[in-house]
């Protein structure tokens, strides 16, 4: 499978018709073709993932409650962002290659006893 991240800021209210309409009409693919295809907000704090499986689209969705997603390197020549799936799970679970090795994902529960 390919992975393509659409490179602009993208409104989460979008479903499957609307995504799979801009993967169409926007970057030039067919979402039948079985790749999976990104979206994130303009903050890069919530994402959703479209792929065609066998019985139909479906579209995951992650928001962070604290943090954002680090985005893969732009490629000019697909005007996306291609990635794999290892990138993909770094990207979800904030781990960078950078000198920070873990970005935070959430807040720490309070310990309300006393």
């Amino acid at each position: 499978m390919r992975y393509y991240l659409y490179c602009f800021p993208t409104d989460m209210r979008r479903s499957f018709y609307t995504l799979s309409g801009m993967v169409t009409n926007l970057m030039g693919r067919n979402v039948q073709d079985g790749d999976v295809y990104i979206f994130m907000n303009r903050p890069r704090t919530s994402m959703k993932i479209l792929h065609m499986e066998w019985g139909g689209l479906v579209i995951y969705h992650m928001k962070l409650e604290s943090g954002s997603f680090k985005l893969p390197v732009f490629d000019q020549s697909t005007n996306t962002f291609q990635t794999s799936w290892q990138d993909l799970m770094m990207m979800v679970q904030g781990v960078t290659t950078d000198k920070k090795n873990h970005k935070k994902r959430r807040k720490k529960p309070q310990n309300n006893a006393k």
